[in-house]
């Protein structure tokens, strides 16, 4: 129902008829809508973070294996994003908008995946790859802020002519730039 109606304009009624119940019974489980869309949104936690972090703890961080596995890195936000479009754009929005229940979501979502990116920050710094002064956390933070925002935004970026394949590239770009401190392999 998120893909041909705002959040905000759904009704109960219509929630329920969607799900093929009564509104009684769904007010046995959900006091509102925005409760049954944090419902859904918990049940995307476990998926997202297994997911999205997977690609950073198990790449390759060599020197020659580091750009493929921000391709990677790249790749699996967009798809994530992509499959989940409707609900991500409401936790964002909502989010955004300072609902503490989509922020809690939000940071139980992204937060093992920016922890993780930090990490690998932090290995890089300690090789010397990344300068000493350059904070991990904000480097992760500032990298997830990117792909979120990114991965929100695929399908009006792609709409000025670009592809998802050249957005995924521009991304792990940058991604490799933050985390190795070098330019991508030609």
């Amino acid at each position: 129902m998120l893909t041909t109606t705002s959040y905000r304009d759904l009704k109960v009624v219509d929630v329920a008829r969607g799900a093929g119940t009564s509104p009684a019974a769904f007010y046995q489980y959900f006091p509102d809508v925005e409760a049954a869309l944090i419902a859904l949104a918990d049940d995307l936690i476990d998926e997202g973070r297994q997911r999205l972090t997977r690609p950073v703890l198990e790449g390759d961080w060599s020197e020659a294996g580091a750009y493929g596995t921000c391709l990677s890195i790249a790749s699996t936000f967009l798809d994530f994003w992509a499959d989940h479009g409707p609900l991500m754009g409401v936790i964002e929005l909502a989010a955004a908008e300072g609902d503490p229940r989509f922020q809690e979501v939000r940071i139980r979502l992204l937060s093992q995946f920016t922890d993780s990116v930090g990490e690998v920050a932090r290995r890089q710094q300690a090789e010397g790859s990344l300068p000493a002064d350059l904070d991990p956390t904000a480097t992760a933070a500032v990298l997830v802020a990117m792909l979120a925002h990114v991965s929100g935004h695929q399908y009006g970026i792609e709409a000025y002519g670009t592809s998802m394949a050249e957005i995924s590239r521009a991304m792990a770009r940058l991604i490799h730039a933050g985390l190795t401190g070098a330019a991508p392999p030609e």
